[in-house]
């Protein structure tokens, strides 16, 4: 189906002109919006899903689409953004996308119908076209936890290069060498930031970055399963397992376990992405925790300036390190 750029293309418009006539808007000339109109009749341009519903009536509802509604931290993130936009006079309808990019964009797609009066998306790791549309049509949306390449949108998202730092540099000060990273997927852009993270604090703290200690999960605890075996089996395996996130660090620990391995006698476990009950267990899990409710407060602000049609600044707020007994502390901090 073609696109908002490929009608502004046809009709030798701007994209914004286009999104304009879209909208109905007074400011373009009866010349321009012929032709934006011939242009979309010719390509069966389909406008009612992106270009048109983030403009009419208030309908005081906001959408929400999550990576993945099983991950206990989009559970946080969820609630936060509901608890907001509740105190501010509105619902908040959800869609998983399950990291899936068709599942995002039929949730983009069916809320869009739904005329909701802006839109926050944790976008999955491909740029698809619906959402490409999205942002040309210039409608309330922003983004959450997650940015995309080449779009410019307003974000709210957490950086943990300091948390990660200081996680790394606790492990060096308590012995460890050895330290490998099961990293998310390169594609997403919470992926790419803990990698980099995970490599930059390496090399500060003076230690060796070894190729067979850094594989990529996907976020689900299956794969930080399968990678922590892989580590496990080394002739050499390391003495610390950091997971990027809380799934895979769930994986991570079945798999020591299930050797009947000790923690931290054995081996030693951190995870990017903090959760209640890491509290509970024996040990209690030491790992960077994220903002998840302000971060999900901090969003639907945003997202409500953007419905006010007011300039919002990208906010990006800080993880913290969580001293806890999973690498060999003495006590929890």
């Amino acid at each position: 189906m073609a696109g908002i750029k490929e009608v502004a293309a046809r009709a030798g418009v701007s994209v914004a002109t286009v999104s304009r006539v879209l909208n109905d808007s007074p400011k373009v000339s009866e010349e321009a919006r012929a032709k934006v109109r011939a242009a979309t009749k010719a390509l069966r341009y389909r406008p009612n899903a992106v270009a048109r519903s983030l403009r009419t009536e208030a309908t005081r509802t906001l959408g929400l689409i999550v990576g993945d509604i099983l991950n206990p931290f989009f559970a946080v993130l969820a609630r936060a953004v509901e608890d907001e936009a509740r105190e501010a006079g509105y619902t908040v309808v959800i869609g998983n996308a399950d990291e899936r990019p068709e599942r995002q964009d039929h949730y983009v797609r069916t809320l869009l119908e739904q005329r909701v009066d802006g839109l926050l998306i944790c976008p999955t790791a491909e740029v698809t076209p619906l959402v490409r549309d999205c942002v040309a049509a210039g409608g309330p949306l922003v983004f959450l936890d997650r940015t995309l390449p080449g779009l410019e949108v307003p974000s709210v998202r957490v950086d943990g290069t300091g948390a990660v730092r200081d996680l790394i540099r606790h492990l060096h000060g308590l012995g460890h060498r050895r330290i490998a990273f099961i990293s998310g997927p390169e594609l997403l852009s919470t992926g790419r930031e803990r990698t980099r993270a995970y490599v930059d604090a390496m090399r500060a703290a003076g230690l060796e970055i070894r190729e067979e200690y850094v594989e990529a999960g996907d976020f689900q605890a299956a794969s930080g399963q399968a990678i922590a075996a892989r580590f496990l089996d080394l002739p050499e395996p390391p003495e610390v397992i950091f997971a990027g996130d809380n799934l895979m660090a769930l994986g991570a620990l079945d798999e020591i376990r299930a050797r009947g391995m000790r923690i931290p006698g054995d081996v030693a476990l951190a995870s990017f992405d903090d959760v209640a009950w890491f509290v509970h267990l024996d040990p209690p899990i030491t790992a960077i925790a994220q903002p998840a409710e302000e971060l999900g407060r901090r969003a639907v602000r945003a997202l409500l300036e953007r419905v006010g049609r007011r300039p919002v600044e990208p906010v990006v707020l800080p993880a913290r390190l969580m001293k806890r007994r999973s690498c060999g502390e003495t006590g929890s901090t």
